[in-house]
């Protein structure tokens, strides 16, 4: 296991909880949980042999300035990719309409478990391109589980489950593609990298 363990915080230890309950419920599918399941030793191989970590601590991705704006794009990510997921759910469980609940249950679900995997990259030490891969492999497979429940909330014609669902398709998909892959990886990388290169 890489590096030293420090222990999770308690959203990772709720988002684990989410997890859980869905898996449970029979509320997310099998593809779904096994997706879950199978991602963790993979991303343990990542950070173990393609990217193993440093014995010093990984230099810092992002300047303080950058931090803070971070922190506010991280609230706006929880608000819209949790929050309103999550009280959409509710308020379908009050209704008893079990398909809006089973299209927008996968989202909720696989977004914990990325909360709850990158709690661990970071309490286990994983190295910088290790780390970079927990959001950007489930924001991908994310992305089509939103199309689907875009899909289905347009077919309904609800505009609050419209714009909920669009509102996490057009965030999503620039986390992905204006964040993730052309700013977040390629500084994980290059510091990895620098910092081999400096052994």
């Amino acid at each position: 296991m890489p590096g030293g363990y420090r222990s999770l915080s308690f959203q990772h230890l709720i988002s684990l909880a989410i997890v859980l309950i869905f898996a449970a419920t029979s509320t997310v599918s099998l593809p779904d949980i096994a997706f879950v399941l199978l991602s963790n030793p993979y991303l343990l191989l990542l950070s173990t042999i393609t990217f193993p970590p440093s014995p010093s601590p990984p230099p810092p991705i992002f300047s303080a300035q950058e931090k803070r704006f971070l922190a506010f794009y991280v609230s706006i990510g929880g608000l819209v990719g949790l929050l309103l997921p999550l009280l959409q759910i509710l308020h379908n469980l009050v209704v008893r309409d079990a398909d809006s609940i089973s299209v927008t249950a996968p989202h909720l679900f696989l977004l914990s478990a990325q909360i709850f995997l990158e709690g661990v990259s970071f309490g286990y030490d994983f190295s910088l391109p290790a780390r970079a891969a927990v959001p950007i492999i489930y924001n991908t497979k994310r992305l089509f589980t939103i199309a689907d429940w875009v899909r289905h909330e347009v077919a309904r014609g609800v505009t609050v489950g419209c714009v909920i669902a669009l509102a996490n398709m057009v965030f999503w998909g620039f986390n992905l593609l204006g964040f993730l892959l052309p700013v977040y990886l390629p500084r994980a990388l290059k510091l990895y990298y620098r910092d081999e290169r400096a052994k």
